[in-house]
């Protein structure tokens, strides 16, 4: 059994984190990550994917982006890249192809299974993502008559897909991006969404996220939602791809794409939707209307610089409800999921999740001495699993450990 003061399970950019704060605190400690650094960027993100927020929101701890271009938006090669130099800068202790499949707590230490060996630690740091759990899929889904079904964590591109229609089911960032890319391709698209709020990606001359910073937006704390549920609520989709643009479904259905209402189930090769799609999209509409307003009064309260109002885009006349779809009929041979994903900490043997499985916890510490979290989505702040806000909660997490 090999001994270690801390282990930090997880080398992507939230683990990096912790470790740069754990290294520059000269605390012993190990990065456990089940592949290569920033693993779930290398296997669960398609080809085709750009980063959704702006280069110069790159701001881990100690590597701030300092490049020419601070306003376009990195593809997908270039962020895996940027974690792979950030881990090398302060020469990160990471073990890769360690995964880590068991951590119990025996007394006051832990003990991390990872095949056939064990590390015991005083600290563990958890930071083995944001979403690893996909959400479950509606009733009769299994029986659909389809060619594929697969989630886009598993997508890649196209040519994966059987020729014919695809079903992307799910409103938020991942599913509107996968469905800009398939009708690109010139796929038919049939795209079922439940109540998503979205923001226009420009506004009086800056991105979207210069205004949720200005605003306070990304500051709000997860004691500012309504209920524990609104953790579950999907990020406005926006996309970084061509430069960055809109891409939420009224936008995708001016683009060709059928707007549906939410999945509810198969039955007989008839796929069903819930109806009052137009009511659904219209609160979508309300929250952006609201938060551009919150925006320009801002913009007047603090003299800002700023370009002029401006028209938005929300997307065609309304969308009219279609209750089902024949699955054949409509020669639809895949089905997308894009539905969400949630923590998934099953293999930790404490008790650590609430019935959302989102973690125990008071911005990273959690009730079990010397465990923590970092790099999950509402940990703290509506940024914290971001590039912009993941070395705030990582800062804090090594702090506690320290004084501990």
């Amino acid at each position: 059994m090999e001994r270690v003061d801390t282990i930090v399970i997880g080398g992507g950019q939230a683990g990096l984190a912790a470790s740069f704060f754990l290294t520059q605190n000269g605390r012993e400690h190990l990065v456990l990550e089940r592949g290569a650094v920033g693993e779930t960027w290398r296997s669960q993100r398609w080809d085709g994917f750009y980063l959704n927020t702006p280069n110069w929101a790159l701001q881990l701890p100690g590597a701030e982006y300092e490049g020419s271009d601070p306003h376009s938006f990195a593809p997908l090669a270039d962020v895996i890249e940027y974690i792979e130099e950030y881990a090398r800068s302060f020469v990160a202790p990471v073990r890769e192809g360690c995964a880590v499949t068991r951590l119990t707590r025996d007394g006051e230490r832990y003990a991390a299974e990872t095949g056939d060996d064990v590390l015991e630690a005083a600290n563990v740091v958890v930071a083995t993502g944001a979403f690893q759990q996909p959400r479950a899929r509606v009733p009769g889904a299994e029986s659909a008559p389809v060619e594929l079904q697969l989630t886009t964590s598993e997508y890649r591109r196209p040519e994966q897909l059987p020729e014919g229609a695809v079903l992307v089911v799910g409103g938020g960032q991942s599913g509107c991006q996968v469905a800009d890319e398939l009708l690109r391709a010139g796929r038919a698209v049939y795209r079922a969404t439940g109540q998503c709020a979205w923001f226009p990606r420009r506004h009086r001359g800056h991105d979207y996220l210069h205004w949720a910073l200005e605003v306070g937006l990304l500051d709000e704390t997860v004691d500012s939602l309504p209920t524990p549920a609104a953790r579950l609520a999907c990020n406005p989709p926006i996309s970084g791809n061509d430069g960055g643009h809109d891409c939420h479904p009224r936008w995708l259905a001016g683009r060709g794409a059928v707007v549906v209402g939410r999945f509810e189930g198969v039955d007989e090769g008839v796929a069903h939707f819930g109806a009052g799609v137009e009511a659904t999209l219209g609160a979508g509409d309300e929250f952006a209307h609201t938060v551009l307003a919150r925006v320009d009064a801002v913009i007047a309260e603090r003299g800002l610089a700023a370009d002029e109002a401006e028209e938005h885009e929300s997307g065609p006349a309304p969308i009219a409800d279609t209750p089902e779809l024949d699955l054949r009929e409509k020669g639809i041979t895949t089905i997308l999921w894009a539905s969400g994903f949630r923590p998934d900490y099953r293999w930790i043997d404490v008790d650590v999740a609430d019935e959302y499985g989102w973690p125990l916890q008071r911005r990273g510490v959690s009730e079990h001495p010397g465990l923590y979290f970092v790099g999950v989505n509402w940990l703290h702040k509506r940024k914290s699993a971001l590039f912009c806000g993941v070395g705030e909660d990582a800062e804090h997490v090594v702090s506690h450990l320290i004084a501990r």
